[in-house]
């Protein structure tokens, strides 16, 4: 019914900045939360940041201050801003969006910061 397409992942190095993109592909007018997830080799998937309906956001203490998440409605997008990056941040990233009937999932995009 929705589907979710991340973009902007890559390779960059430490202190560097990085944006991701979440585009879906019909409205998400109607949503409890929309996110990002992250998930790095060996570790359970966390939250990193998401924007709950009704405006309010909340960010993982390890990427308050670095990352900032907004969204574009009539783009029907929602992106992480991503600076000061840190190795730990290496992980694949993915999109979440949460309806009041149904929960989506991107399929990831790769993040890797190392010099």
């Amino acid at each position: 019914q929705v589907q979710l397409v991340e973009s902007g992942g890559g390779l960059v190095q430490p202190g560097g900045s990085l944006r991701l993109s979440c585009a879906a592909s019909r409205s998400i007018f109607n949503f409890n939360s929309m996110g990002w997830y992250r998930q790095a080799p060996g570790k359970q998937r966390e939250l990193v940041a998401k924007i709950i309906r009704g405006g309010s956001t909340n960010y993982a203490d390890s990427v308050k201050g670095r990352f900032t998440i907004s969204g574009d409605m009539a783009k029907n997008t929602v992106y992480l801003q991503m600076s000061s990056l840190k190795p730990e941040d290496t992980a694949v990233y993915y999109c979440n969006l949460r309806q009041p009937t149904n929960t989506y999932w991107g399929q990831g995009t790769q993040v890797t910061v190392s010099s």
